[in-house]
């Protein structure tokens, strides 16, 4: 027999834990009472500094003023990320939240941009999008009008730490308890196997009725209780290692995100206001830790705060992200490195599924089956793009890159690869995040080009086509010299809240 749910217990804090309690409390209100237990004396990983424009939609719905969320996690805009070297040294290309020139109904503007590049004028795909312009001119303000030819979409960089912070803030003022405290142990049902309370050091009992398990990659119950298993996708990201240092900030500050290729992984640089968050994600197969540590340290831009600090992680998923009345969020339900910046988003987006699939009158296997179904397809979606970017690299011709490039890839991101190169033509899966113009920015960025396009892309002649590209162009930079610096914008910001 179910049983209603009056109480959800959350296991551990940090992003994925305040998360969960702000939008639960937010959402469920006095429906159901929250509890967050966590120890100070574990550490937050805390490398989810970078997040892509659905960040947004998570502040709408807690009512988080934009100014107010600037100042209290020391946050900049986010346009793009700029990846270089991936396709080969010296090779630059932007992945934006932006969409290059204007779509038509049944043809892409990438196809008219292939045919006028293979006539040899058309100039870059990146003239025509707005948000690679600001990004390389270090301007922002927030677009708004009529023409969705000058939509900018953006997130944020953030200091995850002062985020939980924030979080927890909020979170406290809805009514969530918090309860300090070291898991010893678990009680549970002796029918149904559910957990039934959560059994601390000091012999305190936390009971509940719906367990949300945001204890890291320990998975303390997802995996040591419910044992559920991993699936380990190494042998398609066989990065396993991070390395991450804080140094000062730079004098302007970039409104964007650098993924850097290095010899066995890449290297991120993220602007804060305060400081910048840099990293090397790696494999240790292929680079020890002492030679990771002199690659980054010796590519920092300003000096160091702190000494590196290591991160081991395995990528893959938790078979079961929902087992009984468990549910696994953050690091317990799976690791994606951070090459697109998915991580705070995983989180989010595994909230909110639960608050659309929340049990009425108690945990059903049809809401379960459904939530892990979801989770498999969003997961494996954002996989594949993470794959895209180091299999069709140019780098090397042994050793990490080439592995990478001669690997065999899930069949479907093998399908799309493949009509990509074709014709042009790319379809939207279900559930996945990146949308047409993030596969064709990695995939043109790394010099996977179609072989052919729409046939509507013959219709005007080459010289209608040149004009067209030329007014399209200037049309799409025009709002660039009326948006501010982005320091100045984000001073007038924090200025605003304070």
């Amino acid at each position: 027999m179910t049983k209603a749910i009056r109480k959800v217990v959350i296991l551990g804090g940090g992003t994925a834990g305040w998360l969960a309690a702000a939008l639960t409390a937010k959402v469920l209100g006095s429906l159901v009472e929250i509890e967050l237990v966590e120890s100070d004396e574990i550490g937050i990983v805390g490398v989810g500094e970078a997040t892509i424009p659905p960040i947004q939609q998570v502040n709408a719905v807690l009512g988080i003023a934009e100014s107010d969320f600037l100042r209290e996690t020391k946050a900049t805009i986010k346009l793009a990320i700029r990846f270089e070297n991936w396709g080969a040294d010296g090779d630059c290309y932007y992945h934006t939240f932006g969409s290059a020139g204007r779509n038509t109904a049944f043809a892409s503007f990438h196809h008219f941009w292939n045919r006028a590049h293979k006539l040899g004028f058309g100039g870059s795909y990146w003239d025509y999008d707005l948000n690679f312009l600001a990004a390389e001119a270090g301007r922002f303000a927030p677009t708004q009008g009529n023409d969705p030819i000058w939509d900018m979409p953006y997130a944020y960089h953030f200091d995850s730490a002062l985020y939980g912070q924030f979080l927890r803030s909020y979170s406290e003022g809805l009514g969530v308890v918090r309860t300090e405290g070291m898991v010893a142990g678990v009680t549970r049902h002796s029918h149904t196997g559910d957990i039934t309370s959560l059994e601390l050091r000091d012999g305190r009992t936390v009971a509940g009725d719906l367990f949300i398990d945001c204890s890291g990659s320990r998975g303390v119950l997802i995996q040591q209780q419910l044992a559920v298993g991993y699936e380990d996708w190494g042998h398609w990201l066989p990065c396993d290692s991070a390395m991450a240092v804080p140094s000062e900030r730079f004098d302007t500050t970039l409104p964007f995100t650098r993924a850097i290729a290095r010899d066995a992984g890449w290297q991120w640089r993220i602007p804060l206001q305060h400081r910048n968050g840099n990293g090397l994600v790696y494999s240790s197969r292929h680079c020890s830790d002492e030679a990771a540590a002199d690659v980054l340290l010796a590519n920092l831009d300003t000096p160091a705060l702190a000494d590196p600090k290591i991160i081991r992680f395995q990528t893959g998923r938790a078979r079961r992200q929902w087992s009984h009345n468990v549910v696994a969020v953050g690091l317990a339900s799976g690791f994606l490195e951070p090459l697109e910046s998915t991580s705070i988003y995983l989180i989010q987006s595994a909230i909110v599924r639960l608050l659309h699939l929340f049990p009425h009158h108690g945990v059903t296997a049809e809401l379960v089956d459904e939530y892990n179904r979801q989770s498999q397809i969003e997961y494996e979606q954002i996989r594949d793009f993470i794959i895209l970017h180091y299999h069709v690299n140019n780098r090397g011709s042994d050793g990490f890159w080439k592995d990478l490039r001669e690997m065999e890839v899930p069949t479907r991101l093998a399908e799309k690869i493949a009509l990509f190169r074709a014709n042009g033509t790319l379809v939207q899966d279900q559930y996945d995040i990146f949308m047409e113009p993030s596969w064709v920015q990695v995939l043109m960025g790394q010099h996977v080009l179609p072989d052919d396009h729409h046939p509507l892309a013959d219709g005007p002649s080459d010289a209608e086509l040149q004009d067209q590209l030329e007014k399209l162009a200037a049309v799409k930079a025009r709002p660039l010299p009326q948006l501010p610096d982005h320091d100045r914008w984000l001073q007038t910001q924090v200025h605003r809240a304070a």
